[in-house]
């Protein structure tokens, strides 16, 4: 209840918060129901995190989830030892006691993806179960993610949503309908991936010696999506609707920089022009 913006927040969510569309929540549902184990990391304490996911998922938000992580101080929660933080009860929305480890499902504070990993062994069965991790931040989830615990990373970038609706596919080029995502709702306003300041997000212009034609290079930012991310896509509910065992062609080194962006890759890397890696 202090300062201007979680009281705000608090009054009035509706004026902030976008509702999680059907489809998302429907998907949710039917990855538990497959046996899929659910996580909600967040580094958002507990409160902010129950009055957010209550409004955008339900009061039954819960339900979803296995394990709920909040105060995660992400990206330490990926640090190995000397600097792991052991992980919290909670009461009240106030953090308790130290966790030597963590041996059930449920929802905590603080921790490390170490001790997590572990009980997600006991609760699998198996010994070396296979993590994917959705984030919107490289900083924050997916650099560290993929780096120090060599999970899956699906990088959730806002940027490729600047292409929906410019994009004319030929018919034969389109996927069938029932392999489609599909989005719900009004569509937000595309974004501008190339500022008038700064330019592309994706790619830049270096300017050439003399007498030679300046050349175009992967921006630093559009190297570490294909470095650490297993795939990039404008939205979970891009996805939402594709069946549960549909393969996504990933970023990799055998693969080209575009391979991993789904549906399509930015039109600006789509273009015949050639580009070179510095």
């Amino acid at each position: 209840n202090c300062g201007i913006y979680f009281p705000e927040i608090k009054r009035d969510p509706g004026r902030y918060l976008h509702s999680c569309p059907e489809s998302v929540k429907k998907w949710l549902r039917q990855l538990k129901n497959a046996g899929k184990i659910l996580l909600l990391i967040t580094s958002s304490h507990s409160d902010y995190c129950r009055l957010l996911c209550e409004y955008i998922l339900g009061n039954d938000f819960t339900d979803l989830f296995d394990i709920v992580i909040t105060n995660a101080l992400k990206p330490g929660f990926f640090s190995h030892l000397p600097s792991q933080r052991p992980f919290r009860t909670l009461e009240n929305d106030e953090e308790q006691e130290a966790l030597p480890s963590l041996d059930k499902p449920g929802w905590y504070s603080q921790g490390n993806a170490v001790h997590l990993y572990e009980l997600l062994k006991k609760m699998t069965g198996k010994p070396e179960p296979k993590v994917v991790y959705f984030g919107d931040s490289m900083h924050s989830d997916i650099f560290p993610a993929r780096h120090y615990s060599n999970w899956e990373t699906v990088l959730i970038l806002e940027e490729l949503r600047g292409d929906e609706g410019t994009r004319s596919q030929r018919p034969e080029e389109s996927e069938p309908l029932e392999k489609k995502g599909k989005y719900e709702g009004p569509k937000a306003k595309p974004l501008n991936t190339s500022s008038k300041k700064w330019g592309s997000f994706f790619i830049d212009s270096v300017l050439g010696l003399e007498n030679t034609e300046d050349s175009l290079v992967y921006t630093w930012s559009c190297k570490r999506i294909s470095t650490y991310s297993t795939i990039a896509i404008p939205s979970i509910e891009a996805i939402a609707e594709l069946p549960l065992d549909y393969k996504f062609t990933r970023f990799s080194s055998s693969n080209s920089k575009t391979a991993g962006y789904y549906p399509n890759p930015p039109l600006v890397l789509s273009s015949d022009e050639t580009l070179i890696s510095k």
